[in-house]
């Protein structure tokens, strides 16, 4: 993903609110399938990890994108944005 791209999506993502909470438990393998099926449907989602979550958001955010097979387009503070194109309802298209 180049930079270009990559600010775009952070462009799209400042309006999304997050659908996903990483608590306590942190990754769980249901968290893992409802992130992945979010990001067949939406292509851009937004997660949220908790106060009481004692991993590193970094670390949750590249474990999530690996199991998911997405990327992470950035972590800022407690907020992870990650982006996968979806097979059948492809949505976002990006620049070049």
């Amino acid at each position: 993903m180049t930079s270009k791209q990559r600010a775009y999506l952070k462009g799209l993502a400042m309006n999304l609110d997050p659908i996903f909470q990483v608590g306590k438990a942190s990754i769980s393998p249901e968290l893992t399938t409802g992130i992945s099926e979010a990001l067949e449907a939406r292509e851009l989602i937004k997660i949220s990890v908790l106060k009481n979550c004692l991993d590193d958001p970094r670390e949750i955010a590249s474990v999530l994108s690996e199991r998911t097979h997405s990327e992470v387009v950035q972590v800022i503070g407690k907020k992870i944005v990650l982006y996968r194109e979806s097979k059948e309802k492809k949505k976002i298209e990006l620049p070049k």
